[in-house]
């Protein structure tokens, strides 16, 4: 069937035009979040004179996109990926307005709200990943939702290093320091919106749903607790984003404290970031050939690993202890999101993955938060140690998400006879 009915062995033809779309998208948005987010912490330390307040703009930016996930996946029920997307793109849009507007006046009430706002950004990277599942086929899900997160990549690499010529254009134009920045972010998102609006067409969710059969009476709503393996497959999901979180927003104070300078503090981050987005397409590979378990799992060990390195080795041998962790994070999110994307029948997917992005931005805010006053109490080993519970937590969560489901309830994978995915 090229629809979007349950039984869909096949990609549909207009898969491809949707992976590219998406893809170009995510390479941009990416772009304007490691802009933005480059130099965001120096912004918020300029606007209110208090350096140890800067946390708090990837704090707000990871807030933002939590608390807009839930809106923009009822927006896409309603009208359709295209219109939500470009949505996102364009709040995210205003969002540096706010910024470049706020860090003119030094008005710290506009610049907070506008790190918030710039979240949509991260939304509608976050959600793009899952509309890269609405035409696929089960067993390609996993490689077509890695795809698209791996197109992160180019922005992670390209996006700090718009940052000094950001900076001299927005001096030429008569811009206060670091302002700059944010006049390339806005450009990115204003062309990210253009793409997704002309582009995506037709838009994959509303293709999707024309090979169900007709729906008698109002469109269903999703309750979560009568879907127990797509709450399994969320807590996978945020439990290794608040790993990941935790450890790595501390990592930098770490190296600081251990006598390691800028050079080696970036270079430690950018074996992180090349192990969270260089590999998606493997663990891709791995959920399809495998399954879902099997990847999450070949996650959880990663991260534990992670940890491992982190107490056995020195502060100078970071890079692998947070290459690690990045993989980890990569396999666990990669294949939960494949989980996530095939629990439910296709009317509820796109508000089940709101809800799984809305939990995933949370545990990682909480993680971030939380990971200051812990490093205080007992030390950088002692934050690794406590995140084995969660890493615990993970594994059985990737059982509990590929396993029966409870009387009544039919498996997930057969919703959408995705079992190649959940196995």
């Amino acid at each position: 069937m090229a629809g979007g009915g349950a039984g869909r062995l096949i990609a549909h033809p207009a898969q491809r035009r949707t992976l590219v779309v998406l893809s170009i998208a995510q390479a941009l948005g990416g772009v304007a979040n490691g802009v933005a987010l480059g130099v965001g912490s120096l912004l918020v330390a300029q606007v209110t004179g208090r350096e140890e307040l800067a946390g708090l703009a990837a704090t707000l930016l990871v807030l933002g996109g939590a608390a807009l996930a839930v809106p923009l996946a009822r927006l896409a029920v309603r009208s359709g990926r295209r219109v939500a997307l470009t949505t996102g793109a364009l709040l995210a849009l205003g969002g540096t307005a706010l910024l470049a507007v706020g860090g003119t006046l030094g008005a710290a009430w506009m610049v907070l709200p506008g790190f918030l706002v710039l979240g949509g950004a991260t939304a509608i990277n976050l959600q793009s990943r899952f509309a890269a599942t609405d035409l696929s086929s089960p067993s390609r899900r996993g490689r077509d939702l890695s795809l698209v997160v791996w197109m992160t990549t180019i922005g992670v690499i390209v996006g700090p290093n718009l940052i000094a010529p950001g900076d001299a254009l927005g001096t030429a134009l008569g811009l206060p320091h670091l302002v700059g920045a944010y006049v390339i972010s806005g450009s990115a998102l204003a062309v990210t919106a253009l793409v997704l609006w002309t582009a995506l067409r037709p838009d994959p969710l509303l293709l999707a749903r024309e090979g169900l059969p007709p729906r008698q009476g109002p469109r269903p709503r999703l309750r979560v607790r009568e879907h127990p393996r797509a709450v399994a497959a969320i807590v996978a999901v945020a439990g290794a984003h608040a790993t990941m979180v935790g450890v790595m927003a501390l990592t930098p104070v770490h190296l600081e404290h251990a006598g390691h300078g800028l050079a080696a503090i970036g270079f430690t981050m950018s074996a992180h970031t090349a192990g969270m987005y260089a590999l998606s397409p493997v663990f891709g590979w791995l959920t399809d050939r495998l399954g879902g378990r099997v990847a999450v799992l070949v996650g959880v060990g990663l991260l534990a690993l992670s940890v491992a390195a982190n107490l056995a080795l020195p502060p100078s041998a970071a890079p692998v202890g947070l290459a690690l962790l990045g993989l980890g994070w990569s396999a666990a999110t990669v294949a939960g999101s494949a989980l996530v994307a095939g629990a439910v029948e296709t009317d509820l997917r796109p508000a089940l993955q709101g809800r799984s992005d809305l939990v995933m931005g949370l545990a990682g805010a909480a993680a971030g938060a939380a990971a200051g006053p812990v490093l205080g109490l007992v030390g950088y080993a002692g934050l690794n140690l406590a995140m084995l519970p969660i890493i615990a937590a993970i594994a059985v969560a990737a059982v509990l998400a590929t396993g029966a489901g409870r009387p009544g309830v039919p498996p997930s994978g057969a919703v959408q006879g995705a079992e190649s995915a959940s196995r």
